[in-house]
């Protein structure tokens, strides 16, 4: 890509070259010349109202705001002055007339930005002596709560809700001194992402899971990743005592890929790591269809390694994607070296190898996505289920105007943001995937029911993009039909073209699942060939079920689940809170998974577990329990990963990615000719889906993991509204979104009492005394 042409600016009587067209409140941060602001959001539309970054300019009448101001050449520019301190005390003050003074009570104190930049660039005494607009504290979801007379109207919140999830759920109405910031019919009906309590500078918008609970300055921040998404949202874990209270993505505790964007479930859906239907200990069904028995470690691993050693080299070791490079590659070493047998699997929505064994280029950054000019989206549903994704593409589209085409059966959501949408037929992805790949024909444009003037300027599209070109594949396509366009990507690629392929894997560790386990059998294979198993997490339920007549399963698990009603030994498993370890997510870089608390009851890391029995079995992995020593193994053992070590995981900012192999150019014919035939086998006539997703259909699904936090009930059965704003909607309804009847909530709801109870009693004689 071409280098941005270089201007001189001066500031503050010192000389710099920057970046022609570069921002100016951008360059002075950049070159340690702070800047204080509230509305100026990097990545965002200007706001330019509250007037705190102001610079005098040489040759300009007045004050600037150094936010709306692009650098020119021969520009001089003074950041400190007494005439610019005395602009921003004064606004200030005027921020402070109707803010009321609550930090000591406020879940933002220690945090707040009107609080830090009031003492950096304040007064500390006020002159105005009118009375506030005061407004009570409500909810505007059951995990969203707002606090109205905190609000500055810096307009964060619309902006974000807006620009990143294309959702405007947060609107400003009134005007003047009444302007508030609100949601139609007071209600929030969106995806929940929570992304505008974190931009919010003030305790405007407060966490309805967090909030109360502990002070920021009490909590110790462990940055790790995210382990629901695939594209690897890092985060800040806040623990005190053992707990994890809450989940942020604030820029003063990480730097991660993702900035400050985290979805509804990776903020919120924590509720898991600290439940107390955690297993306690190790479990043994001493008899087929008895009950699982409470054990000591030593017994249950002693059993297990007696069980396995009887039924010689027949077991099978399967690792689900959600677990840690470093516990699905012992999980491998255990089948490999212990069982002496390649009968490993891995459990996941759907099998990546065919893409990467014909990978004909690189998989693409997000950062890649935010500047690409071209995307092109075939399946998949990024809004729901890689949101960090699906941000990345709204952006590009309406920041820089990217060209954005969907190839879907259904008008997804993201269909708002599409330059063109192909609206094919039901379960015809495998006839356009031939179509775009090889060559369209009537049968191929019947199947999909397009026509070929569509599929003509979305060629003409692609061959008019100079830049980045990225072609996102969802799991809506068969194995062959991704291979196929994995190989044929290349193709697309010219002088001024540069393609890339970017993945939507499902979970967090789909990526590194399929790294890791090299030469691995499909799971039907490996569940019907195994008479005993070892399985790390847990299967889809009609994939249990196949566990139901084994001689001998062992399952490493958080929670009994419908895996472990078919287990004869259950081993608790330490949450991603709880273990150092790694992720790879899906554009091939290696994040860090930290501990931040000490695991549960007796929990430990599943790779411990493993290498545990393998040990009572007489193979020691070396790994001397040290999560180092197994990282240091597999980048060891796996070509990709060469030459990597946790150090070089350490800055955030600065990801390492795998060097994942371009493939030779292969001859796909075959698969082709097969794709051919299952596409002229397909009905002409499959129609379309015509009824747009919900939001949330899937976000708000109850998982193992997420219904764990209570608010998700609530949110999985239509976020119903309550009567009473001012309290928690967890106390107006069962989680079946079905209204409370008992007295409690009729109590709690007349009288606004009985926000975050934890005990019912103490609540009830509060509010009616004996």
């Amino acid at each position: 890509m071409a280098t941005e042409e270089q201007i001189k600016v001066t500031i503050n009587g010192q000389e710099f070259s920057v970046d022609k067209g570069a921002r100016l409140i951008d360059v002075c941060r950049e070159n340690a010349f702070n800047i204080p602001s509230f509305c100026y959001y990097e990545d965002l539309a200007l706001q330019a109202s509250c007037r705190m970054c102001l610079v005098r300019i040489e040759k300009m009448p007045k004050l600037q705001t150094s936010c709306t101001i692009t650098c020119t050449d021969g520009m001089i520019v003074t950041t400190q002055s007494e005439e610019i301190e005395k602009a921003q005390r004064a606004m200030l003050e005027f921020l402070l007339a109707n803010h009321p003074l609550d930090c000591p009570v406020c879940d933002r104190g220690g945090e707040c930005e009107l609080q830090e930049m009031v003492m950096d660039w304040g007064d500390v005494e006020e002159r105005f002596i009118e009375p506030k607009n005061a407004q009570p504290e409500k909810f505007l979801s059951p995990i969203v709560a707002n606090d109205p007379q905190r609000c500055i109207l810096c307009k964060r919140c619309t902006r974000v809700c807006d620009e990143w999830m294309g959702e405007d759920a947060i609107e400003a109405g009134n005007r003047g001194v009444n302007t508030v910031i609100g949601t139609y019919g007071g209600w929030l009906g969106c995806s929940e992402c929570g992304n505008c309590i974190e931009v919010c500078p003030t305790g405007t918008l407060l966490d309805g899971t967090y909030r109360h609970e502990t002070r920021p300055w009490e909590l110790e921040q462990t940055v790790s990743t995210d382990p629901y998404s695939s594209d690897g949202m890092q985060f800040s874990l806040g623990a005190r005592g053992g707990k994890i209270h809450r989940i942020v993505a604030r820029d003063r505790y990480v730097d991660g890929l993702n900035g400050e964007f985290l979805d509804v479930k990776s903020r919120f859906g924590h509720g898991f790591i600290n439940h107390e239907d955690r297993l306690k200990t190790p479990l043994i069904r001493y008899t087929k269809g008895g009950k699982l028995i409470p054990t000591t470690w030593d017994e249950a691993i002693y059993f297990v390694a007696n069980k396995f050693k009887e039924n010689g080299n027949n077991i099978g070791v399967i690792a689900t994607a959600r677990l840690t490079n470093e516990s699905i590659f012992t999980l491998k070493r255990f089948a490999t070296e212990v069982a002496n047998s390649d009968n490993y699997a891995v459990s996941d929505a759907y099998d990546l190898a065919p893409v990467f064994d014909n990978l004909s280029v690189s998989l693409c950054t997000h950062k890649e996505i935010r500047r690409a000019k071209t995307i092109l989206l075939i399946g998949g549903e990024p809004e729901e289920e890689q949101t960090f994704t699906g941000k990345q593409i709204r952006q590009a589209v309406r920041n820089d105007g990217a060209k954005f085409i969907v190839i879907h059966d259904t008008a997804i959501r993201m269909t708002e943001q599409a330059t063109q949408f192909i609206h094919i037929n039901k379960n015809s992805f495998d006839a356009f995937a031939l179509g775009f790949a090889d060559r369209t024909d009537e049968t191929i444009l019947k199947k999909i029911g397009a026509a070929q003037s569509e599929f003509d300027d979305l060629l003409r599209t692609i061959g008019e993009t100079e830049g980045d070109f990225v072609i996102m594949l969802g799991r809506d396509l068969s194995p062959e039909a991704q291979a196929v366009i994995a190989n044929a990507a290349a193709n697309f690629a010219s002088e001024k073209r540069r393609v890339l392929l970017h993945l939507l894997p499902l979970y967090n560790n789909s990526v590194g699942a399929n790294d890791m386990t090299a030469g691995r059998k499909s799971l039907r294979e490996v569940l019907q060939n195994s008479k005993s198993l070892l399985i790390g997490g847990s299967l889809y339920e009609d994939d249990a079920k196949l566990l139901a007549n084994k001689d001998f399963v062992v399952v490493q698990e958080l929670f009994e689940t419908a895996t472990t009603e078919y287990a004869d030994v259950v081993l608790p498993a330490a949450s991603f809170a709880e273990v150092d370890g790694t992720y790879t997510n899906n554009t091939g870089f290696v994040q860090r998974v930290r501990q931040a608390i000490e695991p549960l009851n007796q929990a430990r890391a599943d790779w411990a577990i493993t290498s545990m029995i393998a040990r009572e079995m007489g193979v020691d992995f070396g790994y001397n329990f040290a999560a180092t020593a197994v990282f240091k193994a597999l980048a060891d053992t796996i070509p990709a990963y060469a030459g990597l070590r946790y150090p070089h995981l350490k800055d955030e900012s600065k990801p390492a990615k795998v060097k994942h192999a371009i493939a030779e150019k292969r001859d796909l014919s075959n698969v082709i000719n097969g794709l051919r035939r299952r596409v002229e086998s397909m009905p002409d006539e499959g129609g379309k889906n015509i009824v747009k997703p919900k939001t949330g259909h899937k976000l708000f699904r109850l998982t193992t993991m997420t219904e764990k936090t209570p608010q998700f009930h609530l949110l999985a059965h239509g976020n119903p509204k309550p009567d009473n704003l001012l309290v928690s909607p967890l106390v107006q309804f069962n989680l079946d979104g079905t209204p409370r009847t008992d007295t409690l909530a009729q109590a709690a709801a007349a009288t606004g009492i009985g926000d975050k109870i934890e005990d019912k009693e103490n609540v009830l004689h509060k509010i009616i005394p004996k």
